[in-house]
């Protein structure tokens, strides 16, 4: 694994060294953030996938820290939105803004254009604001006024949303969370992770300050670009496919569910898995690694019956039941 001491992010191009790079990121990440090693990998996976990141959690357990701590790790342009109930679509896009020296209409980006968007508190926007991030999702690109314009790569939107509070919130439309790659809680801390807080802020942590805490860049697009060439040659057998197959296909026909795994779920939790098997240091794919990453790719994706929530059946209890019931290939 890299040094993380070493001053320089790995720019080779290499796949050894951008798995190092990636292993270094999660080490830079830990300087700001304690105990959230499942979301800081999340977030690692999600960059190797090219995909989006939802993180779900009660205020102050450091949801916008992590992303923050990510970004000020990465040698990549960084953006923040704070989603609010007044904001509109252009001021995440861009608009077209009238030259009065020119007498011509020139197109002024919005924050989307960057390689990082921090979406914070994202269900705090309606609806009409939220589908904004719709194509930039999906199709890496903007539309204003018939024009396309594509955005940078790589491009990752991490949104963090409170699931207790309900006053001046917008629940996200399943359109947007099925763009989301995964959907990651971040639990309360553990008592020592919690005294490990107060130590490192009784010792004069800011978090306003990441580079005082010693977070810096260990890993850049070189290295991204890297590593998802080489997840891609990552061996898939058939037995695998058939098996996250079966457990989408399964989603689909659970009682507790009225809406169960689409195809693209079932992309991504494929996907998911190829990326974490080569973080782990394999070139295949085993049944642990669609298993490890089955809850934070489908939970989102699924919708429970209401007579089942009443009940206090969770998506989280509905998935790992089936997980228990589809036969593993050997």
């Amino acid at each position: 694994m890299m040094d993380p001491t070493t001053d320089n992010a790995g720019t080779t191009g290499d796949p050894g060294s951008a798995r190092a790079s990636l292993e270094a990121l999660r080490a830079e990440i830990a300087k700001a953030v304690v105990g959230q090693d499942p979301a800081v990998t999340g977030l690692v996976v999600a960059l190797l996938c090219r995909g989006h990141v939802l993180l779900e959690g009660v205020p102050g357990v450091a949801k916008t820290l992590l992303v923050r701590a990510l970004a000020s790790a990465l040698e990549l342009d960084t953006k923040r939105v704070q989603f609010t109930p007044d904001l509109m679509p252009s001021d995440v896009t861009g608009s077209l803004v009238y030259d009065t020296r020119t007498a011509e209409f020139s197109f002024q980006p919005g924050p989307v254009f960057t390689n990082l968007l921090l979406a914070d508190e994202i269900n705090r926007t309606p609806p009409k604001t939220q589908s904004s991030l719709l194509e930039a999702m999906e199709e890496r690109q903007v539309t204003v006024d018939g024009t396309p314009r594509p955005l940078p790569d790589p491009f990752l939107v991490a949104a963090t949303q409170n699931p207790v509070e309900y006053e001046g919130t917008y629940p996200l439309p399943e359109a947007q969370l099925d763009r989301f790659l995964l959907k990651l809680t971040v639990p309360l801390p553990s008592r020592q992770d919690e005294i490990d807080v107060l130590t490192r802020h009784a010792a004069g942590f800011n978090p306003r300050d990441l580079r005082a805490a010693g977070v810096r860049p260990v890993a850049n697009a070189a290295d991204l670009e890297a590593a998802r060439a080489a997840v891609a040659k990552t061996t898939v057998s058939p037995e695998i496919t058939a098996y996250v197959v079966d457990i989408c296909r399964a989603t689909r026909e659970s009682p507790s569910l009225t809406l169960g795994v689409s195809p693209r779920g079932a992309t991504a939790l494929l996907a998911a898995s190829r990326a974490w098997a080569w973080l782990t240091g394999r070139d295949y794919v085993i049944p642990d690694d669609v298993k490890a990453l089955a809850l934070p790719t489908l939970r989102h994706r699924v919708q429970l019956r209401p007579e089942a929530e009443m009940e206090g059946v969770t998506a989280d209890s509905v998935i790992n039941a089936i997980l228990a019931h589809v036969p593993v290939p050997r």
